[in-house]
């Protein structure tokens, strides 16, 4: 490795020199981030409206089932190096896609005539596979590739492990299994969003 490769090197989050086609790279991936968090609000947002009452309803409040192989961004989050962050980005965004085919299979059911949110559904699995791809190659340039675990188990046994659960309860725990994946989707979208824009010249500290 040259000493200008190793530049690269994500050692100081956006005061890294960043190459012109590594930084075009970045500002793509982070522009594909941008506008998925906004179909992903636009997603869940649907998903409420035709999952009936008492969803949507002021003042309700669902319970956060827990989803196996996938939580929310930790607290602690915020306090990691950037290439860490964006390696747990691009594993909750491979988790994500079998979890939402889960919820879209399970929707099918209870909500046939509602092909907009089955379709979108559908989208947000080939996208989260698409920005998680698009993020794979970000560390992959930055030479930041497989360091450290993976806190999250295989996105096949976790989507197993919840269709499993899907199937097992009733209509109301299915339609909270399915907000709450659609709000982890819209989480990570945002917090992949917010990661990736530290990498940006100008970014935030």
């Amino acid at each position: 490795m040259t000493q200008r490769e190793g530049s690269l090197a994500p050692q100081a989050d956006s005061s890294v020199s960043l190459l012109p086609h590594l930084e075009a790279k970045i500002r793509q991936t982070h522009s594909l981030a941008h506008l998925l968090t906004k179909y992903a609000e636009q997603l869940l947002q649907e998903y409420v409206q035709l999952q009936g009452d008492p969803f949507g309803l002021p003042g309700f409040s669902p319970p956060r089932l827990p989803v196996a192989g996938l939580s929310a961004p930790a607290p602690s989050h915020a306090g990691l190096p950037v290439h860490e962050r964006l390696r747990l980005d691009a594993a909750a965004l491979a988790a994500l896609p079998p979890l939402l085919d889960v919820v879209r299979r399970r929707q099918a059911e209870l909500n046939p005539r509602a092909p907009r949110l089955l379709r979108r559904l559908e989208d947000a699995a080939r996208q989260a596979r698409a920005l998680g791809a698009a993020v794979e190659a970000v560390l992959a340039a930055l030479g930041a590739v497989n360091r450290g675990p993976r806190a999250e188990p295989p996105a096949a046994a976790a989507a197993a492990a919840a269709s499993a659960a899907s199937a097992a309860s009733g209509v109301f725990p299915a339609k909270v299994l399915g907000l709450r994946v659609c709000g982890l989707y819209r989480e990570w979208l945002s917090r992949t969003e917010g990661d990736l824009g530290q990498l940006l010249p100008g970014g935030p500290a």
